[in-house]
């Protein structure tokens, strides 16, 4: 059970950490950033497309600033796997501010031709999963176990209030001035993020340099069930989410006959949830982790299947609403495995796999999405998708329950170390 007792002043603890403190506000407005950009990026390729080619171009641009990152994590490992966590965000935050703000400057002089785009969004998300991993990797370093899920609940509800605020900024904004401008706003962010890291001091917990192979992170995963199930179940829930972003808007459109408003409110709903729920769970002074994430997966798949109910849309606003408190803490509890069940030296390559592997469920979702929602319909596959998160967590909790008796714990105050066989 989730102890009732709470740390009001466990997030308040964090920011002793001048390091944290530091960097915390750039992370947040690069994230903000980001938000901007999922409508500035979309909406920039609508207005350079050729006659006819706006569809593709804009499919084409969304993949290009998100999928290269996972090529990145794969091809770039043995230049960046041995930099420390600090220069890993730096390069990662440089790349992106120097890609990302050639675009402005191209629109500007007139040369922002639709392959141009494509290239420079690819070339700005090239190192993404790296940088995302080390600013976890970070916080395992600058704090100690029973502060790491705090600041990871910290920066998945920056994340999620700026995929709230973002948009609706960027939304005002373009009526003012082009999207291209609003693409180097981001690039702004990502160069003071740049900025604010160069300034960090060396965690106190000195890394020894070693030799860093990707066959190491993929050695982790082999000797540690526990990691390799959560990532085999993370990926699962990912791909029956996938459809959900294919579904929805058709749910709105052909079923309750509505226009874009509605499907913004309901995904503002479900942002709104989920920065709620990320934000406290981080105030919460033990969990059960393993258990909790299995009960987000179902939880979550519940909440999809009012959509199935030919009821008034309040029904489904609602159950999409909790959906997303259910679904707010999953980020920070998975870091949170990963972070105390990873050797120091090669968390960050093992999370930069993670982030590769991940990149793909989405998307494939995504794409199966369409095929299944011409053929059941996007009320049908809505739910499927929540039947389809109840079976995952189902499937998971029988390997989990099946498990063999974990070792005595050499560490036995740590409340975040659970294990898993992999399914």
């Amino acid at each position: 059970m989730i102890s009732a007792r709470a740390q009001p002043r466990g997030y308040r603890s964090l920011f002793a950490c001048r390091p944290f403190r530091r960097l915390l506000p750039a992370l947040a407005v690069s994230d903000l950033g980001d938000g901007m950009s999922v409508v500035a990026v979309a909406w920039l390729a609508l207005q350079i497309a050729p006659p006819g080619a706006s569809g593709p171009l804009i499919g084409a641009a969304v993949a290009a600033y998100i999928l290269p990152g996972a090529a990145g994590a794969l091809l770039l490992g043995r230049w960046l796997r041995r930099l420390p966590t600090q220069r890993l965000i730096q390069t990662n935050a440089w790349t992106r501010a120097a890609f990302l703000g050639c675009i402005p400057v191209a629109w500007a002089i007139g040369r922002l031709h639709p392959a141009l785009y494509i290239a420079l969004l690819a070339g700005s998300s090239l190192l993404h999963a790296w940088g995302g991993s080390a600013k976890y990797a970070l916080v395992a370093q600058l704090l100690p176990g029973d502060r790491r899920l705090a600041a990871n609940a910290l920066l998945s509800t920056s994340a999620w209030v700026c995929t709230i605020v973002g948009p609706a900024l960027a939304g005002i904004l373009t009526v003012a001035i082009a999207p291209a401008w609003v693409i180097g706003l981001d690039a702004l962010s990502f160069a003071w993020l740049a900025v604010q890291a160069g300034r960090l001091a060396e965690p106190n917990a000195v890394i020894p340099a070693v030799e860093v192979r990707l066959g190491d992170g993929l050695g982790v995963l082999r000797t540690r069930p526990e990691l390799l199930g959560l990532l085999t179940m993370t990926w699962l829930f990912n791909l029956a989410y996938g459809p959900i972003e294919v579904a929805l808007p058709l749910f709105v459109s052909e079923t309750l006959h509505a226009g874009a408003d509605v499907l913004g409110l309901y995904w503002a709903a479900f942002g709104v949830g989920a920065a709620v729920g990320a934000l406290a769970v981080g105030a919460v002074r033990e969990l059960p982790l393993w258990p909790v994430l299995l009960c987000i997966i179902a939880g979550h798949g519940l909440a999809m299947l009012p959509f199935g109910l030919h009821a008034p849309a309040a029904f489904s606003l609602v159950g999409f609403a909790v959906g997303g408190v259910i679904y707010g803490p999953y980020s920070a509890l998975s870091f949170s495995l990963f972070q105390n069940g990873t050797p120091a030296a090669l968390l960050t390559t093992v999370l930069a796999l993670r982030a590769a592997i991940l990149l793909t469920a989405a998307p494939i979702g995504a794409a199966l999405g369409g095929p299944l929602t011409a053929a059941l319909g996007a009320r049908q596959t809505l739910t499927g998708t929540g039947i389809a998160m109840i079976v995952v967590a189902a499937c998971a909790a029988t390997m989990w329950l099946r498990r063999e008796p974990a070792a005595p714990d050499p560490h036995p105050h740590s409340a975040l170390r659970d294990s898993v066989p992999a399914p």
